[in-house]
C-alpha cells in the first residue's frame, strides 16, 4: 500500500507512488521501475527536489516520519538522484545508522573485523563529506579492529570537540543537509552547468535500507552488466566480492570472484547458479522494460538476492552506436529512438584514432580543437621536413606559427598539425578537417624557435625537432610522448544507424572536397554530392605550383594563356577523376578564389629558388612579390575580382571543367556540375562571368557535339551580396552561402587572428560562442536569411545552401531547415555527424508537433 510523507516531498517508493524524474530525479524513478518489475529492491524513500532545497536551507523533513518505513535500528544509504545522470551529484554516503551499539551486535554476528570495517568506512565518509574535516586525518587503517575504530572515533572528537553522533536520525539529518548544500556549492554548480544542466537544476535524494551482504551463508556484493562498455557487444562483465571465500579462489586482493563460469577460478555462476540465473533475468527485464542496457548493483545476503540500483551502462562512442542499433533491431526501441540516442560527436570519434581515455596525459599546451582525432609523431617545423619524414616512413607532427597554402603538401604528409595562431576556420583548421588530419590551432602559449629547431612549452619544457609529441584534435590538447591509442572503428552498426538517419532527415548533406582523394572520402561517407570544391588547392600538387608562379610573373595576356595551357590538362584530369568518383552526383566547383600572393614565397630562400626557376634576377623577383602583396589580402584582389582582372584563369578553369564533363560523359557517366563564382558583391560581376563561361561552354560543346549539364551560381560571402541577392539571383541558378568569409566581413574579424582574444570575449560574454565555430544566428544568420528571402524573390526556384564549415554544426543545420535550404555542405569527415544531426532535428520537430 502506498505511503506518503509530508505531501509527497518525501515518498516511500512503491509501484504506484507519485515519483517522477522531473520531481525526484532519474535514480528514484529507475528504482520505482525496478520495483514495478517485482525485483527485490530494499525499502527506499525518495526526497523531492523541493525537499532537498529546503534541507539546504536547514529546513529538514520530519526525521521520525522519514525513518518510519525502516527497521527500528536501520542501516541506510543515501544517494543522489538528479534529473540527468550526466549531471552528477554529491558522493553517496553508506552505512548511515552505524554506531557503537550496532557495532557490538554486528561484531558478535559477523566478526569484529567485518563490523569494524563497516563502522570505520562510515566514520571516514561522515568526517570527510559531512563534517568537512581534513581527509588526511581519516585514512582507513590496514587492520580493521576495535582499537583502530577507537583511534578514528577519538580523532573525530578531537577535530569537532564532540563525540561521533550515535543517533541514526541525527546522522541521517546531517547527511541530508550536507548533500543538499554540496549540490548548491559553486564548483558543483559550474561543473553540472558545463555538462548542460540548467542553472536551477534540482537534486533529489534516495534513502535506502542497506542490504549488507555480510553474515552467514552465501553473502557478497557486486555489479553486473550484459554488454561490453568498449565495443557494445553482448558480454557479461562485472565483479562479485564474496565473503568467507578461500584465498585461493579469489581473483584479486579484495576477494572478487568471476561472474561467469571460468576455468581460471571460482565464479558466482558456480557457487550460486540459481542466483546467477536470477541476475540474468533481472538484466533481461531491465533491457526490455527500461529500454536500455543497464549496469545492476546487487548484494547477496544469506543466499537471497537484492537489487540495490541500476544505472545506464557507461559506454564508448563505438559501444553507444552498437547498443542503440542492437536495441532497435531487437524491437526494444524504435529506429527513431536509436537515431535520437546517439550523440553526433560519437560518430566523429569513430572516424578517427583517439587517445585511450584511461591513458595518463602529459599536457604541454592546450589550443583550439580544430580537427578531431589524435596522432603521434616527431616534430617537424616545415612542410619540406614533413614530406621528407613521410618519405622515410616516419610519422611526424607539423608545427607552424600558422599554415599557408604552401604548407598543404606538408599537411598531407604529416600525421597531425599544430599551429600557434588561427581559429576554428583558419587555413590549418579547414584543411585539417578536409584531410581528416588531427589539428590543434591557436596554441598561442607555445613558442617556436625556427633557428634552433626547438619548441618551448608554457612551463618552460623544451622539445627539439625530432622529439615525439601527440596532437589530440578532439580535446585541443598537445601531449608529450605517444600515449596508447584507440583505433578508428566503422562497423556495420555505424552504417546501419546512418542509413536509418537518412530515411528521417529532410535536408541534403554534401561534402566540401577539393581533390579526388577528398571526393572518395565523401563517397565513402555517403555524401549526396560535393557542395564546395576549392579548385585552387589543386594548384599546389606536384609541379603545378611552379607553373602557377610562372603565370603570375607573365607580363601579358598571351603569355599568361600560354602558361595556363600547361595547367589545363592537369586540371582537366583532376575534374574528370572527381566527376567519375561522384558518378553523376552534383559537384559544385568554385572557381579560383585566393589572392595571387599566396602562391609566392615570403622568405629570402624561397625567392632565390623562384628567381632560379624563372631565370630572373633576385631583385626583380623580390620587387614583383612586394608589388603583389596587399594590406588586407582577404579583402583585396581575389575571387571574381581576379576573374575580371585576369580572365585567362577562369577561362582555363571553365574549359577544363567542360572538357572533363565531355570525357566522363563518353564513359557513360552523366556529370552534374555547378560552377560557382566566389566573392561576388555586384550583379554586373555575375553578368560578366556568366557571359565568358557560357562562351567557353558553347565552344567546348560545339567542338565535342555534346550537351553540357551545368548550372551557374554564386558564393554569397559578402554582406552586399546578401543584400543584393534579388538582383544577383536573376543571373544565378543557385546561391551558396560561404559563412566563413561572411562571418569575417560581418564582424570585421580575421578568422586567423581572432583566436588571440576570442576565448576572452566568450568568457566575458561579449559573444555567446566563437562565431567561427557556431553560426551567429542573430547577426550573420539574419544576413543569410535576408539573402535567401531576397534570392527567392529574384528567382523562385533558386537552390540555397551553406557551404562554410558551419554547415556541419547543429545550429547551422537547424537554421537551414527552418529557412527551407536545399542542403548543407561540410568537410568529408563531418558528413556522418551532419547526416545524424539533420535526422535528429527532423525527428524532434515531429515529436514537438505531435
Amino acid at each position: 500500500m502506498q505511503q506518503q510523507i509530508k505531501q509527497d516531498r518525501v515518498t516511500l517508493i512503491t509501484p504506484t507512488a507519485p515519483v517522477s524524474v522531473a520531481a525526484h530525479g532519474g535514480r528514484a524513478k529507475c528504482l520505482q521501475r525496478l520495483i514495478r518489475l517485482a525485483m527485490p529492491v530494499p525499502v527506499t524513500v525518495a526526497l523531492s527536489f523541493d525537499a532537498v532545497r529546503d534541507a539546504a536551507l536547514g529546513n529538514l523533513p520530519d526525521m521520525a516520519a522519514l525513518m518510519a518505513p525502516f527497521d527500528p535500528q536501520p542501516l541506510l544509504s543515501v544517494r543522489p538522484s538528479s534529473e540527468s545522470a550526466d549531471w552528477g551529484g554529491p558522493s553517496a554516503i553508506l552505512n548511515v545508522g552505524m554506531n557503537d551499539v550496532r557495532f557490538a551486535s554486528m561484531a558478535q554476528a559477523m566478526g569484529e573485523a567485518a563490523a569494524a570495517r563497516l563502522y570505520l568506512r562510515f566514520v571516514q565518509s561522515y568526517a570527510v563529506h559531512v563534517a568537512r574535516l581534513d581527509p588526511d586525518e581519516f585514512h582507513l587503517p590496514d587492520i580493521a579492529d576495535a582499537s583502530a575504530l577507537r583511534v578514528m572515533l577519538a580523532a573525530y572528537e578531537a577535530e569537532t570537540d564532540e563525540p561521533f553522533p550515535q543517533d541514526p536520525a541525527v546522522q541521517l539529518a546531517e547527511v541530508l543537509r550536507s548533500m543538499a548544500r554540496a549540490w548548491d556549492g559553486t564548483s558543483a554548480r559550474f561543473l553540472r552547468q558545463a555538462k548542460g544542466a540548467p542553472v536551477d537544476a534540482g537534486l533529489g535524494l534516495v534513502v535506502q535500507a542497506m542490504a549488507l551482504g555480510l553474515g552467514q551463508g552465501e553473502c557478497g556484493t557486486g555489479t553486473v552488466q550484459f554488454v561490453d562498455s568498449t565495443t557494445g557487444a553482448p558480454r557479461i562483465t562485472g565483479r562479485y566480492v564474496a565473503q568467507n571465500v578461500p584465498q585461493m579462489d579469489k581473483t584479486d586482493a579484495e576477494g572478487a570472484l568471476y561472474l561467469t563460469r571460468d576455468p581460471r577460478g571460482a565464479s558466482l555462476q558456480d557457487r550460486c547458479p540459481q542466483t546467477f540465473a536470477q541476475l540474468l533475468d533481472c538484466g533481461a527485464l531491465c533491457r526490455q522494460h527500461l529500454r536500455e542496457e543497464m549496469q545492476v548493483k546487487f548484494t547477496i545476503d544469506a543466499g537471497k538476492l537484492y537489487i540495490l540500483d541500476a544505472v545506464r551502462v557507461q559506454r564508448s562512442s563505438r559501444a553507444s552506436v552498437r547498443i542503440a542499433v542492437a536495441l532497435a533491431e531487437d524491437g526494444v526501441i524504435t529506429r527513431q529512438d536509436a537515431v535520437l540516442r546517439v550523440e553526433p560527436v560519437a560518430l566523429s570519434e569513430l572516424l578517427h584514432r583517439q587517445v585511450d581515455p584511461s591513458a595518463p596525459r602529459n599536457v604541454l599546451v592546450t589550443g583550439i580543437a580544430a580537427s578531431p582525432g589524435a596522432a603521434s609523431g616527431r616534430i617537424v617545423l616545415t612542410a619540406n621536413e614533413a614530406q621528407a619524414s613521410a618519405a622515410r616512413g616516419e610519422a611526424c607532427v607539423l608545427v607552424r606559427r600558422e599554415t599557408t597554402p604552401e604548407d598543404i603538401r606538408g599537411m598531407h604528409a604529416a600525421s597531425a598539425v599544430l599551429t600557434m595562431r588561427g581559429g576554428i576556420t583558419s587555413h590549418a583548421a579547414v584543411i585539417g578537417r578536409g584531410l581528416g588530419v588531427p589539428c590543434v590551432v591557436g596554441a598561442s602559449d607555445l613558442l617556436i624557435d625556427r633557428k634552433s629547431g626547438r619548441v618551448v612549452a608554457p612551463d618552460g619544457r623544451t622539445f627539439a625537432a625530432g622529439d615525439i609529441i601527440t596532437v589530440d584534435g578532439t580535446t585541443g590538447q598537445v601531449l608529450a610522448g605517444a600515449p596508447p591509442m584507440l583505433e578508428a572503428s566503422l562497423d556495420g552498426a555505424f552504417q546501419t544507424l546512418l542509413e536509418w538517419a537518412d530515411t528521417f532527415r529532410d535536408i541534403g548533406v554534401r561534402a566540401n572536397a577539393d581533390t579526388p582523394a577528398d571526393a572518395q572520402t565523401a563517397r565513402n561517407f555517403a555524401a549526396e554530392g560535393i557542395g564546395l570544391c576549392r579548385t585552387e588547392h589543386m594548384f599546389f600538387e606536384g609541379d603545378r605550383l611552379g607553373v602557377m608562379r610562372e603565370m603570375i610573373f607573365a607580363e601579358s595576356s598571351k603569355d599568361r594563356r600560354a602558361v595556363l595551357d600547361r595547367l589545363l590538362p592537369m586540371q582537366r584530369a583532376d575534374f574528370a577523376e572527381l566527376f567519375s568518383i561522384m558518378e553523376g552526383r552534383s559537384v559544385c566547383v568554385r572557381l579560383f578564389d585566393p589572392p595571387l600572393h599566396e602562391f609566392l614565397p615570403s622568405d629570402k630562400a624561397g625567392m632565390r629558388d623562384l628567381a632560379e626557376q624563372l631565370a630572373l634576377p633576385l631583385p626583380e623577383v623580390a620587387e614583383r612579390v612586394a608589388a603583389l602583396s596587399e594590406y588586407n589580402p582577404m579583402l583585396g584582389m581575389r575571387g571574381v575580382r581576379l576573374g575580371i582582372a585576369i580572365p585567362e584563369i577562369y577561362d582555363m578553369q571553365a574549359q577544363a571543367i567542360f572538357e572533363a564533363m565531355v570525357a566522363v560523359g563518353a564513359k557513360g557517366i552523366a556529370p552534374a556540375v555547378d560552377i560557382m563564382i566566389p566573392l561576388v558583391s555586384a550583379m554586373r560581376e555575375v553578368e560578366l562571368m556568366k557571359s565568358r563561361i557560357e562562351s567557353v561552354a558553347n565552344l567546348v560543346a560545339g567542338r565535342a557535339r555534346a550537351t553540357l549539364n551545368y548550372r551557374l551560381g554564386v558564393m554569397v560571402e559578402t554582406p552586399r551580396a546578401a543584400l543584393r541577392a534579388q538582383d544577383i539571383a536573376a543571373h544565378a541558378e543557385f546561391l551558396s552561402f560561404g559563412t566563413n568569409d561572411l562571418t569575417q566581413m560581418t564582424y570585421g574579424l580575421s578568422r586567423d587572428d581572432a583566436g588571440r582574444f576570442m576565448s576572452t570575449y566568450v568568457q566575458q560574454g561579449v559573444y555567446a560562442e566563437d562565431p567561427f565555430h557556431t553560426l551567429d544566428i542573430e547577426g550573420v544568420g539574419e544576413l543569410v536569411a535576408m539573402g535567401a528571402e531576397r534570392g527567392r524573390r529574384g528567382r523562385p526556384d533558386v537552390v540555397l545552401s551553406i557551404c562554410g564549415e558551419h554547415g556541419g554544426s547543429r545550429s547551422a543545420i537547424a537554421f537551414c531547415r527552418d529557412h527551407k535550404f536545399d542542403y548543407v555542405s561540410c568537410s568529408p569527415f563531418r558528413v556522418p555527424g551532419a547526416r545524424l544531426m539533420a535526422a535528429q532535428l527532423a525527428l524532434k520537430d515531429k515529436i514537438t508537433k505531435a
